[in-house]
């Protein structure tokens, strides 16, 4: 079986820490550390079964959305041996118009 590279872009490490942020005020830094690690946890068992979630090449070519507990969206990509995370949309955000942003280079 094939084990894939986990890679975080510093878009979806940024959307982490705003996600951190977000939790920790209302609630505490345990609690968002929590959830943050998990989400972290959970984007790292693509490394086994990466092909999981929807494609949505409507959006961006080669792209792939699962959800972690309904209310954080998680965008991806597969390329060879790595899975690249480009995202990580908390709270109905509207990820499509986000990641159609992107410039051309990122694809």
């Amino acid at each position: 079986m094939t084990t894939y590279t986990i890679v975080i872009t510093p878009e979806a490490q940024a959307q982490l820490l705003d996600l951190y942020r977000y939790i920790a005020n209302p609630a505490s830094p345990e609690i968002a550390a929590r959830y943050t690690d998990r989400i972290v946890t959970y984007c790292e068992s693509l490394r086994t079964v990466p092909h999981r979630g929807r494609k949505r090449d409507d959006i961006r070519p080669g792209l792939r959305i699962t959800n972690y507990r309904r209310q954080t969206v998680i965008a991806f990509k597969v390329d060879g041996d790595q899975v690249a995370i480009l995202g990580v949309f908390y709270g109905g955000r509207d990820y499509g118009t986000l990641l159609q942003d992107t410039p051309a280079g990122d694809e």
